[in-house]
């Protein structure tokens, strides 16, 4: 096993466990799960409905507190950790849903606006021009002002994708990104991830059954019953 974790890491998990419920209805959802993700990887997370995929990647998201074992966020660990430094961790990190989440009664850079709320009043400051930066680099540049019931679910999805990067995140985690949209669509919204990932130096951690996209991956990990059964990286 590789030393753990290396200085590159970005994420890094070992022994991590999960449990749902208690008593008679508990049920253990993830064993022992030992992953490392380099920064700057793109990295596409697959398996069955149930296998777990979701609950690791809010885990290592600062979404769901560790129960067992270690996790590791950009050296930091999450284990243990209190409520400011989860905060403060969450500030490093965006994160893309199935569900765009769009607020329908704001346009699109003020739906993007929202992702900077998070990064406090001098972020804030300075909101529109940096939003707008996001929106041109998703190939928005001529919808800033455009509600959600105007746009496609592709445009939809790059607003959303588009909150997420705005604090220019050192780690983005997507969950399904890609399953609401079509083949073109799906692959513009990786993309843009790839080129973030090769340009800026960005993580990108990715849950996906979508086997279209699997191209622009660094590394395809498999998931089964809550065990990683192929981390994807090859022998030496």
């Amino acid at each position: 096993m590789a030393d753990f974790p290396s200085d590159n890491a970005a994420i890094a998990t070992r022994g991590l466990s999960h449990t749902f419920g208690a008593g008679s209805v508990r049920v253990k959802v993830l064993h022992d799960i030992d992953l490392s993700i380099d920064r700057g990887e793109v990295v596409i997370l697959m398996g069955p409905s149930g296998s777990g995929k979701t609950t690791l990647l809010t885990l290592v998201g600062c979404l769901r507190s560790v129960q067992s074992g270690s996790a590791q966020l950009l050296g930091q660990e999450l284990a243990g950790a209190d409520d400011p430094t989860l905060m403060r961790m969450r500030r490093r990190v965006g994160f893309i849903f199935q569900a765009h989440n769009l607020h329908e009664s704001l346009t699109a850079i003020e739906n993007v606006r929202m992702g900077l709320e998070v990064h406090g009043p001098r972020a804030m400051r300075g909101w529109r021009p940096a939003a707008q930066r996001v929106l041109d680099l998703v190939g928005l540049e001529d919808r800033l002002d455009f509600l959600p019931e105007k746009l496609s679910g592709g445009q939809k999805q790059r607003v959303a994708v588009a909150r997420a990067l705005v604090g220019n995140p050192d780690v983005v985690f997507a969950d399904e990104p890609t399953a609401a949209l079509d083949s073109k669509s799906g692959h513009q919204v990786m993309q843009i991830l790839r080129s973030l990932a090769d340009q800026r130096g960005t993580t990108v951690f990715v849950v996906t059954h979508d086997h279209r996209v699997l191209d622009l991956a660094d590394r395809i990990v498999q998931m089964e019953e809550g065990r990683i059964v192929d981390d994807g990286r090859k022998a030496s």
